[in-house]
């Protein structure tokens, strides 16, 4: 059972995972728990090109938090958030390496992207944090199930 689920998701391939990707990074409100198919994808497709795939599908998602922050902050900005106008102060100092690290860790990445377009934060070094971040946070998805996977079907004999 467990190899035909996993040959099931092997008939998706890598442009699959890259559209899941894309997709689960770019909702805003309600988080997409894309990563569980990724590392059932892992056990059967090749490793790098995987986290390859849904790396770059993610930071292009996570490009819709950006642009809201963008084209969106003259809202957020006549409202006078205090915490916003904080923040951009923090991120003017760190905001790549924070950027990487919001994209790594299993946290929301979204509240980064729309604090970089306010705080008017270079598309293209966002996308690259973005792509830093998400290459090590799927690279640890797509091993993890490489490795566990492998390992429950060849201790069933499958």
């Amino acid at each position: 059972m467990l190899s035909e689920f996993l040959a099931g998701l092997e008939a998706y391939g890598y442009i699959g995972a890259f559209v899941m990707s894309v997709v689960g990074s770019a909702t805003i409100i309600f988080p997409v728990p894309y990563f569980i198919v990724i590392f059932g994808m892992a056990g059967t497709l090749n490793p790098v090109l995987l986290t390859l795939a849904a790396s770059v599908g993610s930071a292009i998602g996570e490009l819709t938090g950006f642009w809201l922050g963008k084209y969106g902050s003259k809202a957020l900005i006549k409202k006078k958030f205090k915490w916003l106008k904080s923040a951009e102060k923090w991120f003017d100092r760190n905001g790549f390496l924070t950027l990487v690290f919001l994209a790594a860790a299993p946290l929301p990445t979204d509240i980064g992207g729309i604090i970089a377009g306010t705080a008017g934060y270079s598309r293209t070094k966002f996308f690259l944090a973005m792509l830093i971040g998400k290459t090590v946070k799927f690279g640890v998805i797509v091993y993890a199930g490489y490795y566990s996977l492998r390992w429950v079907l060849q201790y069933v004999g499958l």
